[in-house]
């Protein structure tokens, strides 16, 4: 039974060695060119003799052209690079990146494009990294949200490939998909302060590289290499300003890592240097979840006790009943994968997408 399994796998492995394109027209009786249409033009072909091509391709174990040959023929690799500055782990726990990743696979997959994530997060190997940016075999890169002095996205400049960011950071001449971050934080701020809040806390995703978990100076929010954050912050600042409230008094708190538990976390932080705040903004849902959490572990009722609001508008956001902006995560997919295959758009365009303050149970009025 084994000899006759090994000569049936050497047939197999022959028959693959020796199909090639020229052998299969041959037995067929036409050209390369229609056994070539066959699988990448296939409308070029009656559905009759295109099912002969494929039946005759099985039995003669021909597997299809060489990828690699079409991509050095056409100088198209059928693929768009993905630069994240999150472990790939990281980045499939987080609903805003995958709603982006979603909406990218879809424009990409109606283009006929297959997508090359390239994980660049603040523990990766510099050098690793860049190397995988520059023998990337891609048609050109999308750039999710990475801080604006980061050595992969330089890496990804350097290649004579069009480029889209999406969210941060903004550079003359480099398309870019996002947001109005600054004026959507300031419409969030707005809302508190008119519900009477005055003692509030922040807790902000990582404002660097380093790895800093705590309470963090006007200087470094001012400092950050990521411009999102810089603008959500700022937002907030514009709104407590209008309402005469000092930021320089606000405190805000950092976590490195954008979970649950870090929100937690940093929400003991701040309840535990001052027990009569009233509301805690937070720079993502996800931390907010973790804020909503620990607030209720201390006994305290949301949003009669406490307000809790976030960003970004992810689902379990709107399951818990957040206040919070959204944001279209997946639609910023979508554009910016069209923006870059579609070679008749400018190359510098900027698109800016609308948010939308959604105001839910996780919010209220400040307690007397």
């Amino acid at each position: 039974m084994r000899a006759r399994y090994r000569r049936l796998m050497a047939r197999s492995v022959h028959s693959r060695r020796t199909a090639t394109m020229a052998a299969l027209a041959a037995e067929l009786g036409v050209s390369r060119t229609t056994v070539s249409n066959a699988y990448n033009r296939p409308d070029q072909l009656s559905p009759e003799l295109r099912k002969r091509v494929l039946e005759t391709a099985r039995r003669l174990g021909y597997p299809g052209p060489d990828p690699v040959a079409r991509s050095l023929r056409t100088r198209q690799a059928g693929a768009v690079g993905v630069l994240l500055t999150e472990a790939l782990s990281s980045a499939f726990q987080d609903p805003a990146a995958i709603g982006f990743l979603e909406g990218l696979a879809m424009a990409c997959g109606d283009a006929g494009r297959g997508l090359l994530l390239v994980p660049a997060g603040p523990d990766a190997d510099e050098r690793k990294v860049t190397a995988t940016v520059h023998r990337a075999a891609v048609d050109g890169f999308v750039v999710y949200s990475v801080p604006d002095d980061d050595p992969h996205f330089a890496a990804v400049l350097q290649r004579p490939l069009p480029v889209v960011v999406c969210d941060q950071p903004q550079v003359d001449g480099v398309a870019h998909v996002g947001i109005d971050d600054r004026a959507a934080m300031q419409n969030l701020g707005a809302h508190l302060v008119g519900l009477g809040h005055r003692r509030i806390g922040v807790v902000c995703v990582r404002l660097g590289r380093d790895r800093h978990d705590g309470f963090v100076t006007v200087r470094r929010q001012r400092a950050t290499r990521f411009p999102v954050q810089r603008a959500r912050l700022a937002g907030l600042a514009d709104a407590f300003g209008a309402a005469l409230l000092d930021w320089n008094a606000v405190p805000v708190v950092e976590r490195f890592d954008h979970t649950i538990s870090s929100g937690a976390s940093a929400t003991s932080e701040l309840l535990d240097r001052d027990s009569r705040l009233t509301a805690i903004v937070c720079t993502s849902d996800i931390l907010a979840l973790g804020a909503l959490h620990e607030i209720r572990q201390r006994g305290r009722r949301v949003p009669e006790d406490f307000t809790v609001t976030g960003f970004d508008g992810v689902p379990e956001a709107e399951r818990a009943g957040l206040t919070t902006v959204s944001q279209p995560v997946l639609e910023k997919g979508q554009v910016a994968g069209r923006l870059l295959l579609d070679r008749s758009r400018p190359k510098n365009r900027t698109i800016m997408l609308p948010t939308d303050l959604v105001v839910r149970s996780t919010s209220g009025r400040a307690p007397s």
